[in-house]
């Protein structure tokens, strides 16, 4: 499709964000026909799934903040002026088409579709079935903010699409499509994964974990624990697993009182065998459970005697998205973040901080745990290739 000149595509997002405010209402209530079709049987869907005020607010700073942001294309990367002449030049450049397959979260719609527009990509949308109707008014806002400002509704395109259908699209699309992101639960990036026959970031699997060194302030220990745990239990920056020195002085008092407040939030809390005299926790019955994300209220504490025993488990069992060390320790706080096999890795701070606005990136496509071309948070400024341009007057080779 024909490149989009920067104004017009601010334009576009900024048009947007006011039919969403002006559509605020009809959105609310699309959605809660979607959550009455909802059967609840996954609570961090269902979670995902809700729109309300404060979900349209951030749709509307997220549309108004892509606004405002840099072209990210057309950015000088690299330039080098060859001994006869030729000038070489590489710079950012569009994808082309990129396709989204996310789960239940409307918000999507407006984030990931405006990051990807905004970046000069045409964009295909497949959101799961459970909120259709939420979706298909939202695009239908999109296709609105094109039209008015003279713009194709192509280049904001929905895939209302059953799973034979999008596995028929993966293995032989109908259409060019140059990358591909899942954003979802392991089995949505399995399938798509199995299927795709074109490039795909893997983005959606947490299981994070939370180290606390022998050198920890215990009282900042539990508060990280907790908020990162309980703060949005859908969300993949969400904690899982909590690794525990057997060093730490007062090991038992601090181990009971996180268990105790881990419990009065209406955590299942679950212990290796190091653990199981604790009261109202329940004993790990198959390893294969530190590999689990959970996005529940549900949490592994284990205890570890050296941090080199913490950096092998986090890197054997992690979905290599987050990790922290609760430390005093500078120093064994930097060894920790280099050795873990991460995206984000932290000292002293909740895995909740995984997020693009969080970052200063003012919003993400996805989470990527994979390590090309983007790792972590997908922002704007990630969602281009490059492109070389190269200038002569006729040197030959």
């Amino acid at each position: 499709m024909k490149p989009l000149s920067i104004e017009i595509r601010n334009a576009v997002l900024r048009t947007m964000a006011k039919l969403v405010e002006q559509e605020r209402n009809q959105i609310i209530l699309t959605n809660q026909e979607d959550l009455s079709d909802y059967d609840g049987s996954d609570l961090a869907m269902e979670e995902r799934l809700k729109v309300d005020d404060k979900k349209v607010d951030e749709m509307i700073l997220s549309l108004n903040q892509l606004a405002s942001q840099e072209d990210p294309i057309g950015i000088e990367r690299f330039h080098f002026t060859h001994d006869n002449g030729i000038k070489v030049v590489n710079k950012t450049a569009a994808f082309g088409t990129i396709l989204i397959i996310y789960e239940s979260r409307p918000d999507v719609t407006i984030e990931a579709g405006g990051i990807a527009f905004k970046s000069g990509n045409k964009i295909l949308l497949k959101g799961g079935k459970e909120s259709l109707k939420s979706n298909l008014k939202i695009v239908s806002l999109w296709h609105k903010a094109l039209e008015e400002n003279g713009v194709s509704k192509d280049w904001v395109e929905y895939l209302n699409y059953n799973r034979t259908e999008t596995q028929a699209f993966l293995e032989k699309p109908t259409q060019k499509v140059d990358l591909i992101v899942p954003r979802g639960g392991e089995k949505l990036i399995e399938f798509v994964k199995a299927h795709a026959t074109c490039p795909v970031i893997v983005s959606g699997r947490g299981n994070n974990f939370v180290y606390v060194h022998e050198d920890a302030d215990t009282d900042l220990a539990l508060k990280v624990i907790l908020n990162a745990k309980t703060a949005k239990i859908s969300a993949c920056n969400a904690l899982d697993k909590v690794l525990i020195c057997s060093k730490l002085p007062n090991f038992e008092g601090f181990t009971a009182m996180l268990i105790e407040a881990l419990i009065e939030s209406k955590v299942e809390v679950i212990v290796d065998k190091s653990l199981e005299n604790f009261e109202n926790t329940k004993t790990i019955q198959n390893e294969d459970i530190w590999y689990e994300e959970f996005l529940d209220y549900k949490i592994v504490i284990g205890t570890i005697d050296s941090q080199d025993h913490a950096i092998d488990m986090i890197n054997k069992y992690c979905g290599g998205h987050s990790a922290a060390i609760i430390t005093r320790d500078s120093e064994a706080a930097q060894q920790f973040m280099e050795s873990i096999d991460a995206a984000a890795v932290y000292q002293n701070a909740s895995t909740r901080f995984t997020d693009g606005g969080q970052f200063g990136l003012g919003g993400e496509l996805a989470i990527s745990t994979d390590k090309l071309h983007q790792r972590g948070p997908i922002g704007l400024q990630h969602l281009v290739t490059n492109k070389w341009y190269v200038y002569g007057e006729g040197q030959i080779r």
